[in-house]
């Protein structure tokens, strides 16, 4: 759903749509308006942005200066994997062996697991445990990036998992104590340590509360807005029934547990981003996230982030409300913004009650969201505390808001922005970045191998469009290949020495 090459007449299309769905939408739902969405000079091209002073946001086509920090033999391993990921029925038919019976037989699993772990999981993952992990953000920090860590686990289903998932967690943020500075965020998913039946429950519950103000929740502690009149509802169709006290006292449990994680995280200074699932229990994790932002959000910065998908046709109405309320408590909001995940399940369910979908009609209409709600937080954290995630593999909305990080001299050590890329995936624009001067984070899943397949299938399935888009990447990567084979024979360079 991500396209790296829009053009120039698309884009100011996107520019045109964006400003009509602020004056029809988020005017309507909210006094805080966006600002539009900034232009770039008519001078930019697929590998250049230019702000309005005339100076390059980056450059792409030195490819020596790009992937300087590279090895060799790393940069022809990320051109192979990409080059194979980027053919559909390749992703198609991996997807089908890991998902068959064939798994089950041991030695054709362990092939399968072998070849995953010198392939695919090298590639995509960072490591098999926070050392291995830990190893990696450093290799990062050398090249001038930083990690933001996920431990690979979600969708508990009980507490006793949950308890296994928090200690997990707790690890992977007391790692963070011997990484400050190259760490730049601990990511949690509360499926993690909340079991997922109790958040469709307790969403449920929320979406009622909603629509009924006379509805009371007891156990509800302050939080923020969660949705917006666009929300999607028609998950909870009747009235659920309230809590249990077993179940009252699982939420509390959850809630300690990220009381935990967070606090040990923070002892490193490192903020907490808690990522977003599907709509079905989406609103239980808002409430769980914004209740620890109102908890540990200091005065100058947020500690605590969520997650806004732009892909959700309420996303604008719902960040604006949020910040709206956050300011009102004089509270900083950090958001990590994304396009979004879940497309094809969402839409199918959708279809199968009858109703609208609550994602975005188009793309266009997904980048204009994307833009939007990035425009508009820059907006309000230039003068103010807050902070926002960038997290986008799309180069042209990469370009759009570094120019206006840099109308707003919003720099590298303000810690208002971060962008944000999948581990082994958008590294042209990550060095791209990084060689501009902003702060850039690779988004670092870990785990053992058969403990990330979930991790690794999820992203095959959802990003065959854009791994098969990703053109610019592994034609730079061999362009640079073959300026270094050139020096090498050419000039006697040691092929490697980069």
């Amino acid at each position: 759903m991500i396209n790296n090459n829009i053009s120039q007449k698309l884009l100011k299309t996107l520019v045109s749509r964006c400003h009509q769905a602020q004056r029809t939408t988020f005017n309507a739902a909210t006094t805080t308006n966006f600002p539009p969405t900034p232009q770039p000079s008519a001078t930019t091209t697929t590998a250049t942005a230019i702000d309005n002073d005339g100076d390059k946001i980056f450059e792409l086509e030195d490819t020596k200066s790009l992937f300087a920090t590279v090895p060799t033999t790393k940069l022809m391993h990320s051109a192979a994997i990409l080059s194979v990921t980027a053919i559909e029925p390749v992703v198609d038919f991996s997807l089908w062996v890991m998902t068959s019976r064939f798994m089950e037989a041991g030695l054709f699993k362990n092939v399968a697991m072998g070849t995953i772990k010198h392939t695919a999981y090298n590639h995509f993952v960072a490591g098999c445990d926070t050392v291995e992990t830990g190893q990696t953000v450093k290799r990062l920090w050398e090249s001038g990036l930083r990690g933001m860590l996920d431990y690979g686990l979600e969708h508990a289903n009980d507490n006793e998992s949950c308890d296994k998932a928090t200690q997990q967690l707790i690890k992977t943020a007391e790692s963070t104590q011997s990484l400050t500075p190259s760490v730049s965020f601990v990511v949690v998913k509360v499926t993690a340590i909340c079991p997922v039946y109790l958040l469709r429950r307790v969403s449920d519950l929320l979406r009622w509360e909603y629509k009924n103000s006379s509805f009371k929740l007891p156990w509800k502690q302050q939080t923020l807005p969660i949705f917006s009149e666009n929300s999607p509802f028609y998950h909870t169709l009747h009235q659920p029934a309230p809590l249990t006290a077993e179940e009252e006292h699982d939420l509390e449990l959850a809630q300690k547990r990220l009381q935990t994680i967070c606090e040990k995280s923070f002892e490193g200074n490192v903020p907490v981003v808690i990522d977003a699932e599907d709509t079905s229990i989406q609103p239980a994790i808002d409430y769980m996230t914004y209740w620890a932002s109102v908890k540990y959000n200091e005065a100058e910065r947020p500690m605590v982030y969520g997650t806004i998908q732009a892909y959700l046709k309420d996303a604008g109405e719902r960040m604006c409300l949020t910040k709206k309320a956050a300011d009102k408590m004089v509270l900083p909001v950090g958001f990590k913004l994304v396009r979004g995940a879940y497309m094809s399940s969402e839409r199918k369910l959708a279809r199968s009650l009858g109703v609208e979908s609550p994602i975005h009609t188009t793309i266009n209409d997904t980048h204009d969201c994307f833009n939007s709600c990035a425009t508009f937080m820059l907006d309000e954290v230039s003068n103010c505390p807050g902070g926002l995630i960038l997290a986008t593999h799309n180069l042209d909305s990469g370009k759009l808001v570094a120019q206006k990080a840099r109308e707003y001299g919003i720099t590298k050590d303000s810690k208002k922005l971060e962008f944000a890329t999948l581990y082994g995936m958008a590294e042209t624009m990550t060095f791209g970045l990084r060689n501009a001067g902003f702060s850039v984070s690779k988004y670092l899943p870990f785990g053992p191998v058969d403990q990330i397949m979930p991790y690794l299938l999820r992203r095959a399935e959802e990003n065959k469009g854009l791994l098969s888009s990703s053109n610019l990447d592994r034609q730079l990567m061999m362009k640079e290949l073959k300026r270094r084979t050139k020096a090498y024979f050419g000039q006697g360079v040691i092929l490697s020495e980069n």
